[in-house]
């Protein structure tokens, strides 16, 4: 699929299907939309009163036009008040767009979408985004036959963004981003026979490959030899290898900035010991590296771009297995920081494995780490399916990555770092345990963390309600989403 930046005007466009976006502002009809519909004899004001169309965000429309008319379809979608129209709402209206486009076996859209923020190039990148992510199906484990019996003949190839002036560096970042964002999904939604720690390291090797990154994939005698004890109890039950991912891009020139982003890599969570039961979505563990997927589909991206800024991403993958070498309740991991840590509970692996990562990341020198990881259940207690929690006793880095987030059009809330619940993480044999109390099970995992940051400015991500959805929403389609890939190279980006 391609997209075309036109100052085609809209009137002028010919092709398959036109699809416009409405505020609610834009009804009744006036000024280039009147001449439309008398172009078209009434039927663009027929389509709105058919379907009682009110501008509404979210609210969609199409129908056919009439012989004789340059285009085939006509389409509407709301974008709701004029003034509350935002980067996300081009990126949802696009995807509206371009499903409907494709529903209608449509080979090319002209696409005419108000500007956000009287800025041209950021409503291409916005419209380009929205359209591509809407597209993006992951059939990968379908059977031929299935596959085939639901393919159209006709495909959705060109995209005209009406009204917009030459977009290209715009629509290069997008792809960009979007080809994060696919690699993302690809590797959440990809079962755990696929998705192995090896494949995590192999993919941080394809992609230093393809565009110039330096990359370090170190295994479990390198790990040993660095004192990773708290990671490596966690792979030592698994019949998989652990692959610590090191990947580094380096900007040409001395880099402004220098930040490293460290993912969560389990690729498998049985919970160890304490094994997963009834009902705890343990057939979903898969998911357990949205982390690391978020950081490898960043590094994808930001590889592209190429910003000024050197950016280390960093994944300790491994699975949480069950065997006779598994950890038990009750073991005691020493971290390569030199702290220590009772195990109480073996389904609490993901920050003893983050532990050593962010040790690493800090030993690098860099100006700031940012971990994310699908964490706690607590997180998905508080805040959702939809959004991740921000932990950081930085504001200004905090605040970064929520103004990051909302021009990426990802949603975060910052939760409190309340110093007095690592009270519940104190251990009588150890420097600390790994879980505390039930409440608050978020802030203590994020104050466990801590621990293994010292001076360094560090925000905690706990991403696990938003990495995977059930169901069509905006851009996302069932399965992985890819969220974080966008705030963390907005984030890079700003930095």
């Amino acid at each position: 699929m391609e997209f075309h930046a036109s100052n085609t005007p809209l009137l002028d466009w010919s092709g398959d299907a036109l699809i416009i976006g409405l505020s609610e502002a834009a009804l009744p009809l006036s000024t280039t939309l009147a001449e439309l519909n008398s172009r078209l004899s009434g039927l663009l004001q027929e389509l709105i009163d058919e379907v009682e169309f009110t501008g509404k965000d979210g609210t969609s429309a199409i129908s056919r036009v009439g012989t004789g008319a340059t285009i085939r379809k006509l389409g509407i979608v709301g974008l709701g008040a004029a003034e509350a129209i935002t980067p996300d709402t081009l990126r949802r209206a696009a995807a509206a767009a371009a499903r409907l486009a494709k529903k209608e076996k449509c080979a090319s859209l002209g696409l005419s979408l108000p500007l956000v923020h009287n800025d041209p190039a950021l409503t291409a990148q916005a419209l380009a985004e929205g359209a591509s992510l809407a597209l993006h199906h992951d059939n990968r484990f379908k059977s031929d036959g299935k596959a085939s019996k639901k393919a159209s003949k006709v495909t959705l190839d060109h995209i005209h963004l009406l009204g917009l002036p030459d977009q290209k560096a715009s629509l290069q970042t997008a792809q960009a981003i979007c080809d994060g964002v696919i690699l993302a999904r690809e590797l959440v939604s990809a079962p755990a026979n696929v998705v192995t720690p090896e494949v995590l390291a192999q993919t941080a090797q394809d992609i230093a490959t393809a565009h110039g990154l330096e990359v370090e994939i170190l295994d479990r005698e390198q790990c040993e030899a660095l004192g990773m004890g708290a990671y490596l109890g966690v792979a030592r039950a698994s019949d998989l290898p652990p692959k610590f991912i090191h990947l580094t891009y380096k900007p040409a020139g001395t880099p402004t900035r220098k930040l490293a982003i460290v993912g969560k890599g389990l690729t498998f969570d049985s919970g160890g010991l304490n094994i997963k039961g009834a009902g705890s979505g343990i057939e979903m563990m898969k998911i357990d590296m949205g982390g690391a997927a978020a950081t490898l589909g960043a590094a994808k991206a930001i590889a592209q771009i190429q910003p000024s800024v050197e950016v280390h991403f960093i994944s300790a993958a491994a699975e949480n297995m069950i065997s006779g070498n598994a950890m038990r309740p009750g073991d005691i991991l020493t971290a390569s920081n030199g702290k220590t840590i009772e195990v109480n509970n073996t389904d609490a692996e993901g920050r003893l494995t983050l532990a050593d990562a962010l040790v690493f990341a800090e030993k690098l020198g860099v100006d700031a780490i940012v971990d994310l990881a699908t964490l706690t259940g607590a997180c998905i207690i508080a805040l959702g399916d939809d959004i991740a929690g921000i932990f950081s006793e930085n504001d200004q880095l905090a605040g970064a990555i929520a103004t990051a987030a909302t021009a990426a059009g990802e949603k975060f809330w910052r939760l409190p770092m309340e110093e007095k619940y690592f009270d519940g993480l104190k251990s009588i044999v150890a420097d600390m345990k790994n879980t505390g109390p039930r409440p608050g099970g978020s802030i203590t995992a994020a104050l466990f963390l801590k621990q293994f940051v010292t001076s360094t400015p560090w925000v905690h991500l706990d991403v696990a309600g938003p990495v995977w959805t059930e169901k069509e929403s905006g851009y996302n389609n069932p399965g992985g989403t890819g969220f974080g890939v966008r705030t963390l190279v907005q984030w890079v980006l700003a930095a």
